[in-house]
């Protein structure tokens, strides 16, 4: 389970961080509605990324635990 957690929490840092630099792109065009859609997609990219790692560190703690 923590290992999954992980793998998908780096998958939707990696998708964050494709989103802000799209947002970065388009508002250095002046394109400013693109780059707020970009940076509503990288939000939620991270909030689902930490949501994943909290998830997978509370997954890798109770099993530490449970080894002792």
């Amino acid at each position: 389970m923590a290992h999954e957690a992980h793998h998908k929490s780096a998958e939707h840092h990696e998708e964050a961080a494709k989103h802000h630099h799209l947002a970065a792109e388009h508002h250095s065009k002046g394109d400013h509605k693109k780059g707020h859609e970009h940076a509503i997609k990288a939000h939620e990219h991270s909030v689902k990324a930490h949501d994943l790692s909290t998830a997978a560190h509370k997954a890798s703690s109770e099993a530490v635990h449970a080894h002792n």
